[in-house]
């Protein structure tokens, strides 16, 4: 760094995307004008959500959906790297993360339309093959050799992350932290050379706070919860998380699991295959896969229990601190 981190200007730039609020933090010489830097980060994840969206009819995602069976469509290079790691990680995981579950999360309302009971029981009943036995990826091509119904939602946000990472590297900026409603990316350092910074929030309904602290450097984190996102059947919250063995949602989920990955796109799909796997099974396959990940689980007493795997969660590591006030 040519100039003392004290000369440096703090730049703290966010906008709208995805139904929620993108963020990046960096820092820059004086007179350093972020105001073509705001326009591309705004850019980028107004192309990811005209792209993945499913609340947008018009968006290339449902036009694949739309598509018939076997015919060839052309995608956006975009959409087809996110479909390329959806796909890997739905394999990696036994189908646990499987972005074809786009049925089941609009019967159950979690898309633009409200619950519908006989959609619910059509979704539960249908046979179902795992997005990855159903596409057939080839370049920036797609087809379905079977009917599915895709949903982007537990990937289309981290990599949104990463597009605003790529932009940011674009412009020369290599030390950074992005985000998108809490999937975070952390580039190089901070001033000074600390890690960045970022709190893993406590699994309540009711309010934000963090549980503890993680420092990260170049690399991405993300989770996946039962507290923000839920529908409520039987006198029963049910998270947003949807369990393809069943077309439902998940019946007895971690109360969270965070995931850091290299990319956000991974951290943000892995989460989600942990949360369905479970604890101990999710514990499992997160060593199998040499990932380090943080599951919370509720005990009986209406505490928090941490359950961490690999190096940047166990014990001895100094990667996560307890919250102040935790």
């Amino acid at each position: 760094m040519s100039k003392m981190s004290t000369d440096l200007i703090r730049h703290a730039l966010n906008g709208p995307t995805m139904g929620t609020r993108w963020s990046a933090l960096f820092h820059a010489a004086p007179g350093f004008d972020p105001t073509p830097v705001q326009a591309a980060l705004q850019t980028a994840v107004d192309a990811v959500d005209l792209q993945m969206s499913t609340w947008r009819p018009d968006s290339d995602l449902m036009r694949l959906n739309a598509a018939s069976v076997g015919a060839w469509q052309d995608i956006p290079a975009d959409l087809a790297r996110v479909l390329t790691v959806g796909l890997a990680i739905g394999r990696a995981s036994g189908g646990a993360f499987d972005i074809g579950q786009g049925d089941a999360v609009r019967a159950w309302g979690f898309g633009p339309a409200t619950a519908d009971p006989q959609a619910i029981r059509d979704a539960m009943q249908a046979p179902h093959r795992p997005a990855h036995e159903v596409l057939v990826l080839d370049g920036n091509r797609v087809r379905k050799i079977a009917p599915i119904s895709l949903d982007l939602n537990g990937i289309a946000k981290g990599y949104g992350v990463d597009r605003l990472a790529e932009v940011l590297s674009a412009y020369g900026i290599r030390d950074a932290l992005v985000g998108i409603d809490g999937e975070m990316r952390a580039m190089g350092l901070r001033p000074g050379g600390s890690p960045w910074t970022i709190a893993v929030e406590a699994p309540d309904h009711h309010r934000r706070a963090p549980h503890s602290i993680l420092t990260l450097q170049d690399s991405a984190v993300a989770t996946s919860g039962d507290y923000r996102h839920w529908v409520t059947a039987q006198g029963c919250d049910l998270s947003h998380t949807m369990d393809p063995a069943r077309g439902a949602p998940l019946l007895a989920p971690p109360a969270s699991v965070t995931v850091i990955a290299p990319t956000c796109a991974e951290s943000d799909a892995w989460a989600t295959a942990l949360m369905v796997k479970g604890v101990e099974a999710g514990a499992d396959l997160a060593r199998k896969a040499g990932l380090d990940a943080l599951f919370l689980a509720r005990d009986d007493a209406g505490g928090v229990q941490g359950i961490g795997v690999g190096k940047l969660f166990s014990s001895k590591s100094a990667a996560t601190a307890p919250a102040v006030g935790d």
